[in-house]
């Protein structure tokens, strides 16, 4: 009989609607096998925009370390974890869901955390070592990754005990984030960072909005019949990571390599008023020593 009720228990987590979330939209609206169509839908927006910055930051991944694709790649994993949690509403799409965007902003924080915001721990424990500049930023870097590591091994497990906090929480990361680009953007002279900057921000803004509405708003959307809003978050949030994280890595080409003379451009055209934002290498990097 136990194993039967494990069985049970384990069908019900991927069941239909086994999630507490139910978000604005209308469920089964358009289809009896697709819970929410438009969140659905839009949630391939993912597997449009993070090819293309597969694609873009290549040239700076491929000198700094290549270990930033897996900002992208995992940002694939988000769109079709966030489509199968609309799709069925379950409780495993929810935690596959936001499991998912806790380890692309683990994977952010371990590749392009400032080192000289590092906590200070880090920071002494290598002070006594007698190695050059470049193993010294190595170690620091590694040390700081098996910390983030750590955090987000221990916050992935404690998302189970309440997961309808698990959206609140991650916002909060996000909010640090933000902080973190307001303190470097303080430093920056450049006029297409800082206008890259104000756009990322404006993007973030519009999508947290978009979120909170649709959460808390729901009764007035669905007196208009506009229950769309989770979707257009999709939209946004996308946009907005792929602004966000360009700037985050010009910035730390900036720090890290400046020898390859960083600078800013837009996709498909330079010269267009919006596109998607990617790092050019203007120096010759095969002269210099890497770190």
């Amino acid at each position: 009989m136990a194993g039967v009720h494990s069985g049970e228990r384990m069908a019900g987590v991927f069941s239909y609607e086994s999630s507490e979330i139910d978000w604005c939209e209308d469920n089964y609206r358009h289809s009896e096998h697709v819970v929410e169509s438009f969140n659905t839908m839009s949630s391939f927006i993912f597997f449009i925009i993070s090819p293309i910055m597969l694609y873009l930051l290549h040239p700076y991944a491929k000198e700094r370390s290549l270990a930033i694709h897996l900002v992208w790649v995992m940002m694939i994993f988000v769109g079709l974890f966030s489509a199968y949690f609309h799709m069925t509403l379950s409780f495993v799409g929810q935690m596959l869901d936001e499991l998912s965007i806790l380890w692309v902003l683990a994977v952010g924080y371990a590749v392009w955390f400032p080192r000289r915001l590092f906590p200070s721990f880090i920071k002494d424990s290598l002070l006594q070592v007698h190695v050059d500049f470049c193993l010294c930023a190595l170690r620091r870097r590694s040390t700081f990754s098996k910390l983030v590591l750590v955090i987000t091994v221990i916050s992935s497990v404690s998302s189970f005990v309440k997961p309808t906090a698990n959206a609140y929480a991650l916002n909060c990361f996000g909010l640090h984030l933000l902080y973190t680009l307001i303190i470097e953007m303080k430093c920056c002279t450049d006029q297409k960072a800082l206008r890259l900057a104000k756009l990322s921000i404006a993007l973030w803004v519009l999508a947290i909005s978009c979120w909170l509405s649709d959460r808390f708003g729901c009764s007035f959307w669905q007196r208009i019949n506009f229950c769309y809003l989770h979707g257009f978050w999709h939209i946004l949030i996308v946009i907005a990571v792929a602004y966000g994280s360009t700037l985050i890595a010009y910035l730390d080409a900036s720090y890290e390599i400046p020898y390859s003379l960083p600078g800013l451009q837009y996709w498909p055209c330079d010269k267009w008023a919006v596109g998607l934002p990617h790092i050019v290498l203007k120096g010759n990097p095969k002269t210099e020593k890497r770190c």
